[in-house]
């Protein structure tokens, strides 16, 4: 009886898993974050943010909005990069779409170069 209810529970978590339910496109961001911090310099911040556009551009073609974070790693990319408008506009996004990050994205706008 354990056993057939084990099976039967293993069967619906694999049915559930064969479907993508995921709410975010999360694209290669998650890979794109474990590469930099356990290979630093391997992925320069230019190629990160022509993934991670490139990412965002089929998420927004499936209509999943970006994960939390995606914007504000992205505006951080920009900010390294030199392009501070570009940043800016990453961290009013993430702020637009997650409300609890506001006080953080307000502290990252008000230390970029002006």
């Amino acid at each position: 009886m354990i056993r057939s209810v084990f099976i039967l529970g293993l069967a619906a978590l694999a049915a559930s898993c064969a479907t993508d339910h995921s709410l975010y496109s999360w694209g290669r961001y998650e890979q794109i974050l474990y590469s930099t911090y356990a290979e630093p310099g391997k992925l320069p911040p230019e190629q990160q943010i022509s993934m991670i556009l490139e990412d965002m551009q089929k998420g927004n073609a499936a209509n999943k909005p970006s994960p939390p974070g995606l914007h504000a790693y992205l505006g951080s990319l920009y900010a390294e990069t030199g392009k501070p408008s570009e940043a800016k506009i990453q961290f009013l996004a993430e702020k637009a779409e997650f409300p609890e990050s506001s006080v953080l994205m307000d502290r990252f706008i008000s230390n970029l170069p002006k």
